[in-house]
This record gives structure tokens, C-alpha cells and sequence, in this order.
């Protein structure tokens, strides 16, 4: 897919471009026409993305990545890669603290390990490359297979305040990183959920991201867990597959279908669903399935409209009710019965 076709395609943000070589490609990843949102991506090569990852301070004590100077956020951006390419990550450190970037589910060198350990992290001020490579599943002995690269994998600070970047990763120094296989379907809308601790994305209830989507629109979530406590991710009235994409890949396919996963420390997965499919429009809740863990503000509202985009029935009247409720800040709290997680 070349630059130009990548810019018509309204349903991407930047902040997931990168999959589509618009940001330093080598080389085109994709050839031919243009692929669309719900059909099937066609690389013909590997190649070698370059992407500049700038850290920086921001309000209330937060720290974040963005692929620009000043637009850093909590979660950092999507990164995306097709199985056998590379990533090439400048990471400019804007900040005065020690920090760093580490990935999940990629190949790389003790060099670009983003840990203290290897002597891998940028100091204050410090610009330094970070190559991540991925590739796809081979053929090993005994007529196995041994897996590729492919999943739905996270990155985060591994230096700021310990060498395991505790104080970087609870600050909001993390973000998704997707290694798709050749021939994945693409989403129209991209969601990343990251609990840590007791919050959802550094913030709790009622303050908790409000995604949104049309219905019958194909929405990838990326959920991702940090911090310190045990979490489930619980999605109201939808549901995956408990597999790599969250989509059966045959009739015989023995993948159970779920709406309900764990999500602890360090872990993460992805899947794909149709906003409303079956159930319709409305206000449906995201949530940790902890009960004391959603009655202290670990829930959030994945908001349907309609199809034409406008507000469906009384979900304004259920977003109201939801901002109103006296969601306790303690996780002792269970007996608390004026929230609904």
C-alpha cells in the first residue's frame, strides 16, 4: 500500500499508521490496491519500519510517548508490524529522568532491551535506537512448528525508579504493540485498555476512557495488565474467541468463545468484534470483574451508536447515570452500594 492510499482511510489515526509504512518505511509493506478496514491485509515483504518515540513529562505526574513533540499520551501510541519485518524505535528522552522502552513477543539484542541490566535505557536528555525484529512461525523437528511473532504484545519503560521501571510504568509509560500475520483483517476502530493497580489507563471511574464506535463497525481492543493486582477484562454484551485474533478461523475451530479473561501483570491479548453485533446500540460497559476492583473505578463505557453515528436511546440518560455514581477510591470498599462496576 503506497502513502497515498494509507491517507484516504479515514477509520486509522496516527496512532496506528505505523503498520501501514507511512512512518519511515524502508520499503512498502504493502503492494497492490488499497487494503479496507474489515478485509484482509496483503504484505509482500518484509521490511525495516523507523519510527522516532518521543518521552515526556506530562500533567499531574504522568509521563508518556508520542510519535511528535508534544503529544505524548497515556497509553503511548499503537505500534504495528506484519510478522518479518523490523521495528527501528528512536527513542529522544525529553525528560530528566532515566527511562527507557522494552517490548513483549519480539526478538531483540541485549542492546535494544530497554533494561538497566544490559545497560540499555536513555539518560536525560539522551537520544538512542531500539531494534525490535519479528518473524514468522518455522518449521522445527519432529514435524513441529515453532510460532512466530504474532499476537497482541505491549512495551513499557523499564528504567525510571528501579531497574524494572516501576515508577515509569505506573506514571504511564506504556502502550500496545501488534505484530499481525500476513492476511489479518484490519479494525476500523482501535481500543488499548490497561489496567494497572486499580486504575484503567491512570485514571478511575467516572474519569475512565469512553470509547466509541458506530454499529457494525469492527473494533480491536488491546488489553494490557500492570502493576501489582490480580484483574479480569469483562466486555458487556459482546464476546471473542479465546485464540491469537478473537475470531474462529474454521468450522472446526475448537477455540471457546469468551466475554470474560484474565489480565495481570505484564500480560496481554487482543481480539476483534463487531460494535453491536446481535445486541444492538447503546451505553456497555468495560470492566475489571473483580467486584472490589469495579466498585473502586475500574470500569469504563464502550458506547454504540447508531449506525449513522447518531446517539441511540437512553444511552446519553446511562453515560449520566454512570458519571454520577460514587465510585469508592478504596478497593476495600466491596459493601459499597452505590456503585455498579
Amino acid at each position: 500500500m503506497d502513502d497515498t492510499a494509507d491517507r484516504t482511510r479515514p477509520t486509522f489515526s496516527r496512532r496506528s499508521l505505523i503498520a501501514a509504512g507511512t512512518l519511515g518505511a524502508a520499503v512498502p509493506a504493502i503492494g497492490g490496491a488499497a487494503t479496507l478496514p474489515g478485509t484482509p491485509a496483503r504484505a509482500v515483504l518484509s521490511v525495516t519500519r523507523r519510527v522516532t518515540i518521543y518521552a515526556e513529562a506530562l500533567p499531574g505526574g504522568l509521563f508518556g510517548y508520542g510519535l511528535q513533540p508534544g503529544q505524548a499520551t497515556v497509553p503511548g501510541p499503537v505500534l504495528e508490524i506484519y510478522e518479518g519485518d523490523t521495528l527501528e524505535i528512536t527513542l529522544v528522552n525529553t525528560t530528566n529522568q532515566r527511562l527507557s522502552i522494552h517490548p513483549h513477543g519480539v526478538d531483540y539484542s541485549t542492546g535494544s532491551d530497554g533494561s538497566p541490566l544490559n545497560d540499555s535505557y536513555n539518560d536525560p536528555g539522551e537520544t538512542r535506537t531500539y531494534v525490535w525484529r519479528s518473524r514468522e512461525m518455522f518449521a522445527a523437528a519432529g514435524r513441529r512448528l515453532m510460532p512466530g511473532s504474532a499476537g497482541y504484545w505491549h512495551y513499557h519503560d523499564h528504567a525510571m525508579g528501579t531497574d524494572h521501571g516501576t515508577a515509569g510504568v505506573a506514571r504511564g509509560l506504556y502502550g500496545a504493540l501488534i505484530v499481525r500475520r500476513r492476511g489479518d483483517i484490519l479494525p476500523d476502530k482501535q481500543f488499548t485498555v490497561v489496567f494497572h493497580d486499580m486504575t484503567i489507563n491512570n485514571r478511575t471511574a467516572p474519569d475512565t476512557p469512553l470509547f466509541e464506535a458506530d454499529l457494525g463497525q469492527r473494533v480491536e481492543w488491546i488489553a494490557i495488565g500492570h502493576g501489582n493486582l490480580f484483574h479480569t477484562f469483562h466486555l458487556h454484551a459482546h464476546r471473542w474467541v479465546d485464540n491469537r485474533t478473537g475470531m474462529l478461523e474454521s468450522l472446526s475451530d475448537p477455540s471457546p468463545a469468551i466475554d470474560n479473561k484474565d489480565l495481570n501483570p505484564g500480560s496481554s491479548f487482543g481480539f476483534q468484534v463487531l460494535a453491536g453485533e446481535g445486541v444492538g446500540p447503546g451505553a456497555w460497559m468495560y470492566h475489571c470483574h473483580v467486584q472490589n476492583h469495579s466498585d473502586g473505578g475500574m470500569a469504563g463505557i464502550f458506547l454504540v451508536r447508531n449506525a449513522d453515528g447518531s446517539m441511540p436511546p437512553g444511552a446519553e440518560e446511562a453515560i449520566h447515570r454512570f458519571q454520577g455514581h460514587a465510585h469508592p477510591t478504596s478497593a476495600g470498599h466491596s459493601d459499597h452500594q452505590g456503585a455498579n462496576g
